[in-house]
């Protein structure tokens, strides 16, 4: 270990120069913020703490932020989730970083406050763990920070619960809210990635089986779409009226955990709420169930009640545990409940990706620029930002897209026209 830095092996950098190079060639739109803003460095001054997992489309953003004048400290934003490899390469290439897969939960906080030991001007997180930090154990720096951006949906409910109680310290942009992160990222990074884990976990057949999915927002919904594309029968759980009556007019069937309970084969949870699978649950699964999580935090899945129903426990393989229960039931559980396709395969496709952290570049630029102006609250990603982001995209695909005509223009906002 170094002053700088806490990895688990600093000879796997090569390996993680590698991954790193090959998610550059996969993201373009961030690649060209980085041509763009390296000469002028908007971020010249600025100390940026991240906590957000560390993989190879992380780096990029990294290194981006770098390239643009920032002075950067990182951490994981989960235990499961770092790819030592990454955090080797970032370390050997001058960034402080404190990460490796598999730290305990004093650890990881431990880790996150190294982070904030440069006193940081601007914060970026997944999940809020590194805000919530700074708000309870060091809120004098909230003093010279001037914003932060919160990447993912879980982070951003904890975060205008925090503006609406008026304890929010200072602004936070929700990157997650932006239409080009939550209708791609989470959707269909999230479906893609949360399928790759489980069959990394496991190597089972989809088709066939009985896939249920707790939870039919965006995330939810990419998981149950693409195990009906794999030849699942699609099961939703859900508490939110709207969303289960979506669900059903998406071709699945809806119904309470508790009848999904009886005939899933596959369970994955992507709510944000606690104990969504608890004991009963677990009392009334097949045998042979495997349940797994792709919410933010492990509190999805009761897994102590699951640890006291089990009468052997024994890992299978690399992120599969058995629970043999009194009758002989066995249930496997993926990645001890984390995220499953981060601790069990390598998160979302750098393609996803490069639109979700080039908003998050946009946003430091932001805060850099004009953060002192903004209220103590959560905001919204500009519109422009999240069409600028979308266009840059379209054109690294070599897609175009109409314009409006100036006599368009006009209609469109002429209320006197009629039939």
């Amino acid at each position: 270990m170094s002053d700088r830095f806490k990895v688990k092996d600093l000879g796997m950098a090569e390996h993680g120069r590698l991954k790193i190079e090959w998610a550059e060639s996969r993201m373009p739109v961030l690649m060209a913020l980085r041509k763009k803003y390296e000469e002028t460095k908007p971020l010249a001054g600025q100390r940026i703490a991240g906590c957000l997992h560390v993989t190879k489309e992380t780096a990029v953003l990294i290194r981006t932020l770098r390239a643009a004048g920032a002075e950067i400290s990182w951490s994981g934003c989960n235990p499961l989730s770092t790819q030592d490899e990454i955090a080797a390469a970032l370390a050997a290439d001058g960034i402080s970083i404190y990460a490796w897969h598999g730290m305990s939960v004093d650890d990881f906080y431990w880790c996150i406050d190294r982070t904030l030991d440069f006193k940081p001007t601007l914060t970026l997180d997944d999940g809020a763990d590194l805000i919530m930090r700074v708000h309870t154990k060091f809120p004098h720096l909230s003093d010279t920070v001037i914003g932060g951006t919160e990447e993912t949906t879980t982070g951003v409910h904890r975060l205008r619960a925090m503006a609406d109680d008026g304890a929010l310290l200072y602004p936070v942009l929700a990157i997650n809210d932006a239409e080009t992160k939550w209708d791609f990222d989470n959707v269909y990074g999230t479906g893609q990635s949360s399928l790759d884990g489980i069959i990394r976990a496991t190597s089972v057949l989809l088709a066939g089986k009985n896939f249920v999915t707790a939870g039919y927002g965006h995330c939810g919904r990419g998981c149950a779409m693409r195990a009906a594309g794999m030849g699942a029968s699609t099961i939703i759980t859900e508490i939110k009226a709207t969303a289960a009556l979506k669900a059903t007019l998406e071709g699945h069937k809806v119904m309470t955990m508790d009848e999904a309970a009886k005939v899933g084969d596959i369970f994955i949870t992507a709510t944000g709420m606690r104990d969504v699978i608890r004991k009963r649950h677990f009392q009334s699964m097949k045998d042979g169930a495997i349940v797994c999580n792709t919410g933010h935090y492990d509190c999805e899945i009761n897994i102590p009640e699951l640890e006291e129903l089990a009468t052997k426990v024994r890992t299978i393989r690399p992120n599969c545990e058995e629970f043999t229960l009194a009758d002989g039931r066995r249930i496997y559980l993926l990645a001890r409940g984390r995220l499953v396709n981060l601790a069990a395969a390598e998160g979302h496709p750098s393609e996803v990706m490069d639109m979700s952290f080039a908003n998050q570049f946009l946003g430091m630029l932001r805060l850099a620029r004009s953060g002192k102006d903004l209220s103590n609250g959560v905001h919204d990603i500009e519109v422009a930002q999240d069409q600028e982001v979308a266009t840059i995209k379209l054109a690294t695909m070599g897609l175009e897209i109409d314009k409006l005509t100036e006599e368009q223009s006009v209609y469109a906002t002429d209320y006197l026209a009629g039939t």
